[in-house]
């Protein structure tokens, strides 16, 4: 008897599970793919467009693409999902599965915080990038925040690398811009402790950058964002990583625990529900220190193929034993042509073991190959 996968999110996570899938179960055996977008982008163009470096389309692919490999693609808004019936609703069609992956990543919401979505612009939302890069390829002179409104959030030395080569490309083209970033959290990035941090923070300071740790911002006004117990920060231009949630329709499934994020095993992917399995950006799985394993596009690719492994064995009549090890990478482009890496295995025990490396050219074009070989596998080459 034939069988139904259905994956939730065009992502990192879902594009790598329905791959996998394709390539372990029969042919007759479906893979549904559900987006309401109807392509796939490398999250880091998003940066090379805000400072002119290089559009956004072309990390982009259709997932129309992956028919090609034999995985039905629907693009469609998720009304509902049922984790019981391993069942989901897009625009008024129900579509069951004898296994569900929630892939569905995380959404911003500016309208968490009085006055970000009317003053500031949303970095990560690829509908608001070409604003971002057109204000501030305009502005010729004063000051540039890059404000991180709340954690966890997706691709956590973004913002940074952000700030290094907007910063870079301002004075390239002769502009006078000032910038700071901020952050509620007590350091850049946690997970890489202090001395990893220390490494992005005297980046930061010696390109002449305000960085400003423990910064939780309350509101936004006109030319300023006001602070809890702190000086307020003024910019002319506010460029925003907004707080971050589950989308709605997860929540409303009843998939989410305390933290408001997506519960699954650490290991398995599982969730509450049998045969119902979450990755990504959209889950909460808490590493040995207590806090959340980062949301980064390699760990949820690398999920969801463990993902893909036990829905394969289970759906073959066999024993699952494919588990998430916790190990992972991104990068952060600094500017000058070099790159620094995270890497570590973010579920080690006592704590994670992650570092940064010191930066090299070989490490961008790592970056670049990266792109590169993850587009060519999930959707030919281009």
């Amino acid at each position: 008897m034939a069988h139904r996968v259905v994956i939730l999110g065009g992502g990192f996570g879902g594009v790598a599970a329905a791959t996998r899938l394709r390539a372990l179960l029969p042919p007759d055996d479906e893979i549904v793919l559900v987006d309401r977008r109807d392509y796939f982008m490398m999250g880091f163009r998003k940066t090379g467009e805000v400072v002119g470096a290089e559009p956004m389309a072309d990390g982009r692919r259709s997932l129309e693409a992956l028919t090609r490999a034999g995985i039905d693609v629907v693009q469609g808004e998720i009304t509902a999902i049922d984790p019981q019936s391993r069942a989901v609703d897009v625009d008024g069609r129900r579509i069951a599965g004898d296994a569900l992956l929630v892939a569905l990543g995380a959404r911003t919401v500016p309208d968490a915080v009085p006055g970000l979505r009317e003053h500031g612009i949303d970095i990560y939302d690829p509908d608001e990038v070409p604003r971002a890069a057109t204000a501030l390829s305009e502005l010729t002179s004063g000051s540039v925040a890059i404000g991180i409104f709340g954690a966890p959030y997706r691709c956590a030395p973004a913002p940074y690398e952000l700030a290094l080569l907007a910063n870079e490309a301002a004075r390239k083209r002769g502009a006078t811009l000032q910038f700071t970033a901020f952050t509620p959290q007590p350091m850049s990035v946690p997970v890489l402790g202090q001395v990893g941090c220390g490494g992005i923070e005297d980046r930061l300071a010696g390109a002449g950058i305000d960085f400003r740790p423990a910064t939780k911002a309350v509101r936004v006004e006109s030319g300023t964002v006001v602070v809890d117990g702190g000086a307020d920060i003024p910019f002319d231009l506010l460029l925003a990583v907004p707080p971050h949630r589950v989308p709605e329709v997860v929540a409303d499934a009843g998939l989410t625990g305390p933290s408001g994020w997506v519960r699954a095993d650490a290991r398995t992917l599982e969730t509450a529900f049998p045969d119902v399995y979450a990755v990504g950006d959209v889950t909460g799985i808490p590493m040995a220190n207590g806090q959340p394993l980062p949301k980064a596009g390699v760990l949820a690719a690398a999920q969801g193929e463990v993902v893909a492994e036990r829905i394969a064995a289970r759906l073959g009549g066999g024993e699952p034993t494919a588990t998430f090890d916790g190990a992972g990478y991104c990068f952060l482009e600094i500017g000058g042509g070099q790159a620094m890496l995270v890497r570590g295995n973010f579920l080690a025990e006592p704590a994670p073991d992650v570092e940064l490396t010191a930066p090299s050219e070989e490490f961008l074009a790592e970056k670049q190959r990266f792109e590169r070989e993850r587009l060519d596998a999930w959707f030919g080459a281009g």
